[in-house]
């Protein structure tokens, strides 16, 4: 860090900067890329997790912005820069989570929800009513979930003395994280930019897929005044000038985590993917300029979209547990002391000895949504021993994604070309190896592994002319390490086989809700 910010002292306005926020579920970052693309500067505060009750979760969003105002100052003091260096400022964020704040006194009125908050699960019964689960789908490509923000709005309106009454007068602001971050940005009180970006608005079931516009047919239906909605900008363009400590500086790009890590990770073609490793997996497949409906348990989402070009669409795949499976066999098992540890003990045997762990902890997401499943470890016989389960640990990442991109071929008749990867459990070579064995395609990691806030960078970078075009991001991405398939289709075939007759064994553990 020291060399990179002497090199940016020197530089000086002969370098072109640009900045990403990335608001996450646990904390904030400030990132600042050189024009290479390379990382200048970093820094991270973390923010109060609030639990009110039982499946509540909640932040303070003052807090948010209080904090995102810290790492700005901290990464460009670290960067050894001026605000009037930076060229942009991209912001990428937790998608889902709801803000609504008082246009006057810029205060919000309650605590934000997070997108993990399930307290909207009965309102969201109540709303499909007869039609179930998929009453909004054609209009907005998600299921009706906890998981989003439309609904989140609605409780609030519901619950908050005299809000409805003061939203539909106008009083009242409306935002996911981003709309939030860029209204105080542009000044908050003072002029402040109320906006958001398609990726965004895409996620709170409350925008048309096709039209990029708030649905009047889903606001009827959930009572939501449009007044209070900000308005739908595209993911990268200038929606308005910094004031403060980055006065003068453009505000010019958002982009919801997953969409953000796409972009970074130059998944600009029909075809590409990438995957992001965590304590679960987010699987995204560009399909182009046309949404593609789901019937096989995947989210129709919007990937991006640049100024006035046509916009493209992903295909999502959700899995809850993969990291955290690495997790359970370290923490409830014992059989490892740290994650690190699983890939030796993993490669000391050839193969899994014909073990087979389905972590269906609370269910299986994507492409199932079967919440009647559980856990299984299957194939056990005397010759099984702690090796063979650490390579059915980390098969079980493979299989799932395996799944996941199938489904994502039934849907939309893409075939993967390659899969990009990001995230903690890409270090791990035999699981990224197993991965390209599995999937027959070519699994590729990048240098820069923070591909979140590089997306948003270069989303913002492209609005203010520090870069050109897609053509030139794309030779910007470097390969850090490549896994070629080397497994014989008949061993993948029978070993898919058994794993799927596995994640049948999983079904139906839970016969009712008492479980």
């Amino acid at each position: 860090m020291t060399d990179n910010a002497g090199k940016a002292g020197k530089a000086g306005k002969a370098e072109k900067y640009v900045a990403a926020i990335d608001q996450g579920t646990t904390s904030s970052r400030c990132i600042i890329f050189d024009h290479s693309g390379s990382i200048v500067a970093v820094d991270q505060r973390e923010h109060r997790q609030i639990f009110p009750k039982p499946g509540w979760v909640e932040h303070d969003a003052t807090e948010i912005w209080s904090r995102v105002q810290a790492v700005v100052a901290g990464a460009i003091a670290k960067a050894g820069l001026r605000a009037d260096q930076l060229s942009a400022l991209g912001i990428t964020n937790q998608r889902e989570t709801t803000v609504l704040w008082d246009r006057t006194t810029g205060k919000p009125v309650h605590n934000a929800i997070v997108w993990q908050d399930t307290r909207t699960a009965a309102l969201c019964n109540e709303l499909g009513g007869a039609e179930g689960q998929d009453r909004f789908r054609e209009q907005t490509g998600l299921p009706l979930a906890s998981y989003f923000s439309g609904p989140k709005a609605l409780w609030l309106l519901e619950n908050v003395p005299g809000l409805r009454d003061r939203a539909e007068r106008g009083e009242i602001a409306f935002g996911t994280i981003d709309s939030w971050l860029i209204w105080n940005l542009t000044g908050g009180t003072e002029g402040g930019r109320h906006v958001t970006d398609v990726t965004n608005a895409g996620r709170t079931m409350l925008m048309n897929l096709q039209t990029l516009q708030w649905d009047q047919s889903v606001l009827s239906a959930m009572n939501i005044p449009e007044t209070m909605l900000p308005e739908i900008r595209s993911s990268s363009e200038v929606y308005g000038t910094a004031v403060g400590q980055l006065a003068g500086v453009p505000v010019a790009s958002a982009l919801g985590d997953q969409q953000a890590a796409v972009f970074g990770q130059a998944c600009y073609e029909v075809g590409d993917a990438k995957n992001t490793y965590g304590t679960g997996s987010f699987l995204l497949l560009n399909t182009g300029n046309r949404p593609v409906p789901s019937k096989s348990g995947l989210l129709t989402t919007m990937g991006y979209k640049i100024g006035e070009e046509a916009p493209v669409y992903c295909l999502e795949g959700s899995i809850a547990i993969t990291g955290a499976l690495v997790q359970w066999f370290r923490d409830q098992l014992g059989i490892i002391r740290t994650a690190d540890e699983i890939e030796p003990l993993a490669a000391s045997v050839e193969n899994n000895g014909g073990a087979y762990i389905v972590p269906a902890f609370s269910g299986l997401f994507a492409p199932y949504w079967r919440s009647d499943a559980r856990g299984v470890i299957t194939g056990l016989t005397r010759y099984v021993t702690k090796a063979h389960l650490a390579r059915a640990v980390l098969e079980a990442t493979s299989w799932q994604t395996r799944e996941v991109v199938d489904a994502m071929y039934q849907d939309s008749g893409v075939r993967l070309t390659s899969l990009k990867v990001d995230g903690g459990m890409t270090k791990n070579n035999l699981l990224m190896q197993h991965q390209a064995d599995v999937l027959d395609v070519p699994v590729i990691r990048p240098r820069v592994s923070e591909t979140t806030c590089l997306g948003a960078a270069y989303a913002a970078g492209l609005a203010t002319g520090v870069w050109n075009d897609l053509d030139e991001l794309k030779s910007h991405w470097k390969k850090d390490a490549e896994w070629t398939p080397s497994m014989e289709a008949s061993v993948r075939d029978r070993e898919y086989r058994n794993w799927r007759k596995a994640v049948e064994r999983s079904f139906g553990w839970v016969e009712d809700d008492t479980e």
